[in-house]
């Protein structure tokens, strides 16, 4: 019975030996950074830059219209009859809310284009994080945003933004 306590002893001790020299490989990545600088993320960035101006310009011409048509109406008050002066207001704020719902509706499809080209970035980067793991038995990959201090050697952000370079050039937006 001793001898059998012994062994347990022993091989526990060495069990737990081994757990506490157990090599952990932990990284940290910057997202940011590979959203912003990679060829991808300006490219997604650029890309809806351009449609936000194109939608702003069309906001401003529009706008410019429904003034334009609210002076005319407003100087045809005196004009009109009560009952045709109040059915070209009623038609101008039906016009006002068509334009609301419009300018909405471009502004949430942009918001969704947005989420969708990161998400698909942010996907293909997983996937190469994923190799590159493998790869080079990494335990942990960090947000570099949750991280404190850390050594510069740890910080993977520039080798995978390599590989993103090489493999994914532009991220469809539509």
């Amino acid at each position: 019975m001793l001898i059998l306590i012994r062994i347990l002893i022993f091989t526990s001790i060495i069990t737990f030996h081994n757990l506490l020299y157990a090599e952990t490989n932990v990284v940290f990545l910057d997202m940011n950074k590979i959203y912003n600088e990679s060829i991808a993320g300006k490219f997604i960035f650029s890309e809806l830059e351009k449609i936000n101006k194109k939608n702003i310009s069309n906001f401003k011409k529009n706008e410019e219209k429904l003034k334009k048509e609210e002076q005319e109406i407003f100087s045809q008050k005196n004009i009109l009859s009560k009952e045709e002066y109040d059915k070209k207001v009623l038609f101008f704020k039906e016009k006002v809310e068509k334009y609301k719902n419009e300018r909405n509706k471009s502004i949430e499809e942009l918001k969704d284009k947005r989420i969708k080209a990161i998400n698909e970035l942010s996907n293909s980067v997983n996937k190469i994080l994923a190799e590159y793991s493998n790869e080079r038995e990494i335990s942990f990959v960090v947000p570099k945003k949750n991280i404190i201090i850390g050594k510069s050697e740890l910080d993977i952000t520039n080798d995978i933004m390599i590989i993103l370079d090489k493999n994914i050039k532009k991220i469809n937006i539509n």
